[in-house]
């Protein structure tokens, strides 16, 4: 099938279901300037004063930098969450939310990214699954309750030079330790899941509900590459259970099983290219 083709079918898929589920991995912001860390070249590019620490980032994305050097880690994810909160989603958001609201059950994302980005392209936040947590939310390094909070009323400063975050840090309001994003790190045994968890659960009941009314459910994934994993095995997954249509967008990992629909180029082009046809 050229891509062509493809993009024909796969506009004729969303044209047709009952219900969306749209499931993304970091590729997916590349559109709006976002990076995606793609190895440790891609990372480095994005973070210079790290590359000159020679730290990975799967070594950086780890909670022990809060104990061990915290102006260090807000540094990195306070850079982050500006970053995050200046970006404009791009075009393809939209598009998709167009689509997405018009179904007569709804949709849901299923998203690796911390970013908020759907949130801020207008998607409802009681159907996102955030299966690695959010940026824009914060919980106590130790931590020494379950409490998770809204972090939009907090700022990081950073000095980009010596890339250090400058004080005050972000602290616990409960026991005044020092404060971390509410993101599942690597090597992390203190991330609170209790947000996530009931993402989770509203998920699963959406997903049930299409089982027994027989919905046909169609998958958008985009920017969903093999590294880590989770966006891909989770729409491989529904895809075999539901009996479901599957797009997967992606312009370097798009590969897809048998029966689904491969488009090789970035989110944006791919996302208008559908809406031409629709």
């Amino acid at each position: 099938m050229n891509i062509d083709e493809s993009i024909n079918k796969a506009a004729i898929q969303i044209k047709n279901a009952d219900a969306i589920l749209i499931t993304a991995g970091a590729g997916i912001g590349v559109d709006s300037g976002l990076p995606d860390f793609r190895g440790n070249k891609g990372f480095w590019k994005a973070y210079p004063p790290i590359a000159k620490l020679g730290i990975s980032f799967s070594e950086m994305a780890n909670p022990m930098w809060f104990e061990r050097n915290p102006k260090l880690a807000w540094a990195f994810y306070g850079h982050r969450l500006n970053l995050y909160r200046k970006t404009t989603p791009h075009k393809g958001f939209e598009l998709m939310l167009n689509w997405a609201q018009k179904k007569e059950l709804g949709y849901f994302i299923f998203t690796s990214n911390v970013d908020g980005q759907f949130q801020k392209a207008g998607f409802d936040d009681n159907s996102i699954y955030e299966v690695h947590g959010s940026i824009h939310h914060f919980q106590c390094i130790k931590p020494c309750s379950h409490h998770i909070w809204d972090a939009s009323n907090s700022n990081v400063n950073l000095d980009m030079e010596t890339f250090q975050a400058l004080e005050p840090l972000p602290h616990c309001p409960n026991c005044n330790a020092i404060a971390r994003p509410n993101i599942l790190m690597f090597g992390d045994w203190s991330w609170l899941s209790d947000r996530s968890s009931l993402q989770s659960s509203r998920y699963h009941q959406w997903l049930d509900r299409l089982q027994k009314e027989k919905a046909r459910l169609v998958i958008i994934e985009s920017g969903a590459g093999q590294a880590v994993p989770t966006v891909r095995m989770e729409s491989e997954s529904v895809f075999r259970n539901m009996n479901a249509d599957f797009i997967r967008i992606n312009p370097r990992d798009y590969d897809a099983p048998a029966g689904a629909i491969s488009i090789s180029l970035g989110t944006k082009e791919a996302l208008e290219a559908i809406e031409a046809y629709l």
